[in-house]
């Protein structure tokens, strides 16, 4: 694990002990009522940061609406003008999201370090490929990995001039090697917190998979203390891509669903049954893995580190327990059943 320097954002500390979950509001930033609508319901989805764009001065009025609205962090994310990050500050904002060299004179990065450090305020760095600075690009002919951590680490310089040190870097790309890459090399050159993404990802299906593989990769490696999958759909889809994303690496608890292709041995609706399944285990907090299996030939070898599971049959099926104990039920009572073993636990 890497040796991280601990940030706090709001009641949440950034040190790799626990991986908080992100999203973004996307109702327009002038439409208070639907930007709260939207951050309650993340966080009642589990959603463990919340991040509003603020394009202006009108925006700022967004900060007390959600802070009175959730308890959850609330970070502000700002381009370009200083004075947008003090306002934010100012009206109470848990993390502040804005490039150091992107708003001017060394005065307002003095002034914005100072503010965020008087108030306790983090700052977040947020380097991506498409805004990689010319001089980068002419140094290195395109946004490679070392571009983009030498971009992020020349940002995190001009507030540690000004000696602040509360400071979350992200270096995101839609190219997921490249992603990958950035992060690794970021998490060499430096302790502090790492906030993971694949910046524009896609739809829901390719976003997921994108976010998966670039997301999932640097978590195994113990690399990434925030995360974010960025959809193209309703945010609130975001925090249950990132909780099977945490799960599926045993980051999170809750319970697994495993479950096999099928093939020409299945006769019962196995694929039907598994999506039944899985939306009714979905919100059960259990540690336990639960197995639908298509036939009795390889379902409950293949399943046996499953804590309890189903094996098919013709029309019928069999629900077996990682203790041995195995009982014969209708097809039809397959989703009841194996919910009622779950309830067990």
């Amino acid at each position: 694990m890497r040796n991280v320097k601990p940030v706090k954002v709001g009641n949440c500390i950034l040190d790799g002990n626990h991986i908080y979950i992100q999203s973004m509001l996307n109702a327009p930033s002038y439409d208070i009522e639907e930007s709260v609508r939207q951050a309650v319901e993340l966080e009642k989805a589990g959603c463990e940061i919340i991040r509003a764009a603020i394009p202006d001065m009108d925006a700022v009025k967004l900060i007390p609406a959600i802070k009175k609205a959730v308890s959850i962090p609330l970070v502000a994310d700002i381009h370009f003008d200083y004075r947008l990050a003090l306002e934010s500050a100012a009206a109470g904002v848990d993390k502040i999201r804005i490039n150091p060299g992107n708003i001017g004179s060394l005065d307002r990065v003095k002034a914005v370090a100072d503010e965020c450090r008087k108030r306790g305020i983090p700052i977040r760095i947020g380097v991506n490929s498409g805004s990689l600075e010319k001089e980068l690009l002419a140094k290195y002919g395109s946004p490679t990995p070392e571009a983009l951590v030498e971009s992020a680490l020349n940002h995190a310089s001009l507030l540690e001039r000004f000696d602040f040190d509360d400071i979350v870097i992200s270096i995101k790309s839609s190219d997921v090697r490249r992603m990958i890459a950035s992060y690794r090399l970021a998490s060499e050159k430096c302790r502090y917190p790492l906030h993971l993404g694949v910046t524009e990802a896609g739809t829901e299906r390719m976003g997921l998979i994108k976010s998966s593989v670039g997301i999932g990769s640097l978590l195994c490696d113990g690399i990434g203390e925030t995360i974010r999958v960025s959809l193209t759909d309703e945010p609130v889809k975001e925090i249950s891509a990132a909780k099977d994303i945490l799960k599926s690496i045993g980051l999170r608890g809750g319970v697994k669903l495993v479950s096999c292709p099928t093939c020409g041995r299945t006769r019962i609706d196995l694929i039907g049954t598994a999506k039944k399944v899985e939306e009714a285990v979905s919100g059960i907090e259990k540690n336990i893995t639960v197995a639908v299996m298509g036939c009795v030939v390889n379902g409950p070898g293949e399943a046996r580190e499953a804590d309890v599971g189903i094996a098919g049959g013709d029309g019928c099926a069999v629900i077996f327990r990682k203790d041995g104990t195995q009982r014969k039920i209708r097809e039809e009572d397959i989703v009841s059943e194996l919910l009622a073993e779950v309830e067990k636990f």
